[in-house]
């Protein structure tokens, strides 16, 4: 199984799921990380604003925010290569690289809006 790493912009707490604006696209990765996790997927996640010395110890991560700026976070590493930046992983793309099979449909994917038989 592969490690799984996210390198998360300054959010207000771990998940970033809190305060009074939350971003729909955090409740959806936050949903589909715990859901991996469940799984026995092995995914980290690591808070610009909580933890600045996760991203200054990765060699990676720091290239990335030094070319990219932090605007341009998340970052997903895989077995600490860059599999993802600029947004969330989908619980697809997380089922994929944990290489877990049973895999849950996405909200608001089932049968592409066509009546299910």
């Amino acid at each position: 199984m592969s490690k799984i790493q996210i390198f998360d912009p300054a959010l207000c707490c771990s998940s970033g799921v809190c305060g009074e604006d939350v971003d729909q696209a955090l409740v959806n990765a936050s949903a589909d990380i715990d859901w991996a996790k469940q799984q026995g997927a092995q995914i980290e996640r690591f808070n610009l604003a909580q933890q600045p010395m996760a991203f200054a110890e990765n060699e990676l991560v720091k290239a990335f925010l030094v070319r990219s700026g932090a605007e341009a976070l998340p970052v997903v590493l895989v077995d600490s290569e860059m599999a993802l930046a600029g947004r969330y992983p989908t619980r697809a793309e997380l089922a994929r690289w944990a290489v877990i099979t049973k895999v849950l449909p996405e909200k608001n994917n089932c049968c592409s809006g066509n009546r299910c038989g």
